[in-house]
């Protein structure tokens, strides 16, 4: 496999994982700053460094190519790279509107590739467990989900803001937290309540107008949603809650899952907190104190634990689902494009329902 993106989250996480898995090889880095890519190549051992994405797609020998750059990139990558006749593991969003995701996995779907998006948090080995409890009835039959993505990472305006467009008209508030960190607990809700979106309302705020901007290195005016809230309904009548935001006191990653049934209910966080990243939680009718639930040692990666960071724990399990599924002779394939067609068609469709103050039914015109 070959890599496309030589910043921090390649490093961090995306690499780490496909080297942890003794069935990937990574043959490739590729970033536009000649000076990442060699770095990252020396760090791990990377065979071959690029420039140019042309010339990895270009290559017989991979199979696969991971997109981990900035997210305007995303479409035209994973387009190429489709094109090309490689599997592809993409960053989120594949694309800002949600039609166009659709187009790239229609594609994959007529050149027999398998595609998956870095939803990250839903392969936690807690929130996995948690999947298989509710599968295997916990919860009994679920009625309503609270999802939260939020942590403190641009409370303070003089961290420099990324992933922004900063030529954006800033009379508008621009879509962003709603987007970077929506979209994992979106899809969150829909795989764990176990069916889609069907309505949405919503609302989103700018709490902090002047920021640090990476792009620009100076204090300007960014009107962007760094607070959100919506509700939503699901085809299968149980109700959803999201919240997410840059501004909330909190570490990182700052997620937590509560999904309440008829049997049972279960919170699972994913925040490092006191030397942990992960916990699950779980009560009764008849037993309504929460109370921890030990995940199994088969739900994490060869050596993990909740001790080692989220970032490659987490990712060791997404890498390794990708891998399975690459090597697999079926058509499984978890968290591909298509799911990642339905999460920006929810994010859309709460833009849609806070800009015109309105509840929005998806799905959404074609």
């Amino acid at each position: 496999m070959a890599v496309l993106g030589a910043g921090a989250w390649a490093r961090l996480a995306h690499i780490p994982g496909f080297k942890r898995d003794p069935l990937c090889e990574v043959v490739a880095i590729c970033d536009p700053q000649r000076h990442l890519a060699e770095a990252v190549a020396a760090e791990f051992g990377i065979p071959s460094s690029y420039t140019d994405h042309r010339e990895v797609l270009a290559r017989d020998d991979v199979d696969m190519v991971d997109v981990c750059t900035p997210s305007a990139t995303h479409f035209e990558l994973a387009w190429a790279a489709l094109e090309a006749g490689k599997h592809v593991l993409c960053e989120k969003p594949v694309a800002f509107d949600f039609r166009d995701t659709i187009r790239a996995a229609e594609l994959a779907r007529l050149k027999k590739l398998k595609t998956k998006l870095g939803f990250t948090f839903r392969y936690a080995p807690a929130m996995r467990y948690m999947k298989h409890l509710i599968d295997t009835g916990y919860i009994g039959t679920p009625f309503i989900f609270n999802g939260y993505e939020q942590n403190s990472q641009w409370l303070d305006p003089m961290n420099p803001l990324r992933q922004v467009d900063v030529d954006a008209d800033q009379s508008v508030l621009q879509v962003s937290s709603l987007e970077g960190y929506g979209a994992p607990i979106i899809d969150i809700g829909a795989w764990a309540i176990g069916a889609d979106y069907k309505e949405v309302v919503g609302t989103m705020r700018n709490f902090i107008p002047e920021r640090m901007v990476r792009a620009t290195g100076r204090v300007m005016r960014m009107n962007i949603d760094d607070g959100d809230i919506f509700l939503g309904e699901f085809a299968n009548g149980a109700l959803g809650s999201i919240q997410t935001s840059f501004v909330t006191v909190g570490n990182y990653p700052g997620i937590e899952a509560r999904i309440y049934g008829s049997e049972g209910a279960l919170i699972c966080r994913l925040v490092e907190e006191f030397g942990i990243c992960e916990s699950l939680k779980g009560a009764r009718p008849n037993d309504v104190e929460f109370k921890e639930i030990p995940v199994p040692p088969e739900f994490y990666p060869s050596g993990g634990s909740k001790a080692e960071s989220w970032r490659t724990l987490f990712y060791a399990n997404l890498t390794a689902s990708f891998i399975g599924e690459l090597l697999a002779d079926d058509d499984r394939n978890e968290g591909d494009f298509m799911d990642g067609a339905r999460v920006q068609e929810v994010i859309n469709a709460v833009e849609h329902s806070f800009r015109e103050r309105r509840w929005v039914t998806l799905p959404l015109p074609r």
